[in-house]
């Protein structure tokens, strides 16, 4: 089957929001519902995935035309993200896990 007959396949049967993976890691197809008059449609998802190749964020990336491929694709070469992304990391806190309140350390009076 070819690639556009896979996507045709996938936009007539498959169901709003549904995604599927493609052979690039990181890069999924993703069914949009209709949307005020606009029939359903096919987008594009870049998102980054873990050790089992399933995607690490609820939504990634998504682009609907060349267009904003390529706007993305300058935006995301901009020199300043580099300094700008190292500066959020120093200023973000670590990331920890987070204790629930039954996690917590109580008082404890030693006896």
């Amino acid at each position: 089957m070819s690639l556009e007959e896979s996507l045709a396949e996938f936009l007539e049967e498959g169901g709003d929001w549904d995604r599927k993976k493609t052979s690039v890691d990181g890069v999924f197809i993703l069914k949009l519902p209709e949307y005020k008059g606009n029939p359903p449609r096919l987008a594009i998802e870049l998102n980054p995935t873990d050790s089992s190749g399933n995607p690490t964020k609820k939504r990634g990336l998504m682009m609907f035309d060349m267009r904003e491929l390529e706007t993305f694709r300058e935006l995301i070469g901009e020199e300043g993200l580099d300094g700008l992304m190292e500066t959020i990391m120093e200023v973000n806190p670590e990331k920890g896990k987070k204790k629930r309140p039954e996690e917590e350390e109580e008082d404890v009076i030693e006896i």
